[in-house]
């Protein structure tokens, strides 16, 4: 039953694979606090060609409140402003010849809301994946059953693939839990 085990151990690292992606779109989700990482998505075009914020730039944090960005390229001010104005950040940058600096401002009780919303429909998809995951593997192990695999071995297998569905749903709900705290703490 070599075959039942390789479909395990797939299933295995894709629900991993899911819970990891959630963990970082997550991390996306600002919560009041400047995070270098807000940043992630954010392409700026250089020398004609979209190329990732933090390739052009440093990026630290001065105060709890400000992200300073130090472009590696002076001309690239103007091209990193834009953007960010472009991103649905919703943060207006401001600069002072060699630095963009970037305030964030504290949450209203309307924005949190909104982001443990945000934050809840990440943790979904996640989960939607994990239990896409659990399908393919219960199709993929009724497949060998038809081809000659015993049936008590494919519904321990089921079970298996249960429990890796449980296990992995769980971590992402405790993902949200950290999250939702994280955004509503003033």
């Amino acid at each position: 039953m070599e075959e039942i085990d390789l479909f395990l151990d797939e299933a295995k690292e894709l629900m991993q694979k899911a819970v990891d992606h959630t963990a970082s779109e997550l991390l996306k989700i600002r919560a009041g606090k400047a995070m270098p990482n807000i940043l992630d998505g954010i392409m700026v075009q250089y020398y004609g060609a979209p190329t990732p914020l933090s390739q052009v730039a440093s990026i630290n944090t001065p105060d709890a409140r400000t992200l300073s960005i130090k472009p590696w390229e002076k001309n690239l001010i103007g091209e990193i402003e834009k953007a960010i104005i472009n991103s649905d950040l919703g943060l207006a940058p401001q600069n002072n010849g060699e630095i963009v600096i970037l305030t964030i401002p504290a949450l209203t009780e309307e924005r949190r809301i909104s982001l443990v919303k945000q934050a809840k429909n990440e943790c979904e998809n996640g989960k939607i994946s994990i239990r896409t995951v659990r399908k393919d593997t219960n199709d993929s192990l009724k497949k060998l059953q038809k081809d000659g695999a015993a049936e008590d071995e494919i519904k321990r297998a089921e079970e298996v693939v249960q429990k890796l569905t449980d296990q992995y749903a769980s971590k992402i709900d405790d993902l949200l839990v950290k999250k939702e705290a994280d955004i509503m703490k003033v």
